[in-house]
């Protein structure tokens, strides 16, 4: 497996996908599956149902992996 040039906190831009031209941070990274996750990226709607703690369900925002061939490090 090749070596990761990301790592957590770095300043990414995104340079394919819906999101292109974005510049954002990154707040994980994944090595298993080459995916990284960055903040305000590829936004998707995830349900939560009604628990003891959240007494409502209803739906939240959650940033999903992005292939790590379609971001581009930028140097701050």
């Amino acid at each position: 497996m090749a070596k990761l040039k990301f790592k957590k906190g770095d300043t990414v831009e995104i340079i394919a996908g819906d999101d292109r031209g974005t510049k954002a941070t990154v707040l994980a990274v994944l090595p298993k599956k080459n995916k990284v996750i960055v903040e305000g990226c590829k936004i998707a709607k995830k349900a939560i149902k009604p628990t003891e703690d959240n007494t409502k369900g209803g739906h939240i925002n959650k940033e999903m992996p992005i292939d790590i061939s379609n971001v581009r490090k930028v140097e701050a």
